[in-house]
């Protein structure tokens, strides 16, 4: 059975809990409930649509699910005290009964428990600008490399150090596949070729005729597939990295530094961008949903 793995994160601590206009002229966005449970019906409509069965996965009073039902999104859509849980997190909230929504990492976590092959998501995290200063690396590379998924996304987040990025995930022995890119996406922009990916697949047949060759020779570490975002929503290269760059002085100038920085730059990206990040990160959200549905068909194909 084609299962793809999708993760709470996003409706936790993503798009707002109030009701929103259709991003990207969606047809199947609701506009009349809350923007962060909209968008995992999304996905959850769009997997199915693609032929493969959601397993969103949350935790809920401190069990970790995977493959949640429509009251128990609206529950962890609607918790203010939910928590965002990464791998490290998820025996203390499971010890003390809590609930939360999954990061990459965590919803990784549980794809190796449940044996899941695919799963779809916005963009990884990776390595941090200013990381030989303060070394802050996601808990997502590490999970990538101990999970046999594919993680299907737009690449890394544009904030982040991405040649560092692409270089970890190359000493983890995580493959880069580019789906009809031979470039390393930057999440809400497209890339270009001056940042590669290891392997090119034309389709979604051949990516995932690479991942299951990949896991006959490394059968214990994930794979990337890094989908471009829709170029009609994607953001162009050079006006997220002049932001970013002007936010990084800014920063440096007001004293904000460490963990602060991220939420800091993701804001300046933000309003700079009059919130066109957010059309383009539920543009990437669907479309990885509906690789990801494609992938696992195929998977499944391969498998038997």
């Amino acid at each position: 059975m084609p299962i793809v793995a999708l993760e709470t994160a996003v409706l936790t601590h993503g798009l707002p809990r109030t009701p929103m206009a259709s991003p990207c002229n969606l047809s199947e966005w609701i506009p009349e409930i809350p923007a962060n449970l909209a968008l995992s019906v999304l996905l959850d409509t769009t997997v199915r649509n693609g032929g493969a069965v959601p397993a969103t996965v949350g935790m809920l009073d401190g069990t970790l699910h995977v493959g949640l039902t429509r009251a128990q999104l609206e529950r962890l859509g609607h918790d203010l005290d939910v928590r965002k849980l990464s791998t490290r997190d998820l025996g203390a909230a499971s010890a003390q009964r809590a609930s939360g929504g999954t990061t990459v990492a965590a919803t990784l976590a549980a794809c190796a428990t449940a044996n899941i092959r695919v799963f779809a998501t916005g963009g990884i995290g990776g390595v941090h600008r200013g990381w030989t200063d303060r070394p802050d690396v996601s808990a997502d590379l590490a999970a990538l490399a101990r999970t046999p998924t594919a993680v299907v996304s737009a690449g890394a987040k544009s904030i982040l150090d991405l040649p560092a990025t692409v270089e970890a995930l190359d000493s983890l022995g995580v493959p880069v596949i580019g789906l009809g890119t031979r470039a390393f996406p930057r999440f809400i922009s497209q890339g270009n070729e001056s940042l590669g990916v290891s392997a090119h697949a034309h389709d979604a047949a051949e990516a995932a005729a690479i991942c299951a060759a990949h896991w006959l020779f490394a059968p214990h570490v994930g794979a990337l597939i890094a989908n471009p975002p829709p170029s009609a929503w994607a953001i162009p290269a050079d006006e997220v990295e002049t932001t970013i760059a002007a936010a990084l002085l800014e920063a440096s100038r007001a004293g904000i530094r460490g963990a602060a920085v991220t939420p800091f730059l993701l804001d300046r990206v933000q309003r700079a961008t009059a919130g066109r990040t957010v059309d383009v990160n539920v543009a990437v959200l669907e479309s990885n949903a509906r690789v990801g549905a494609a992938i696992a068909v195929e998977l499944t194909t391969i498998r038997r």
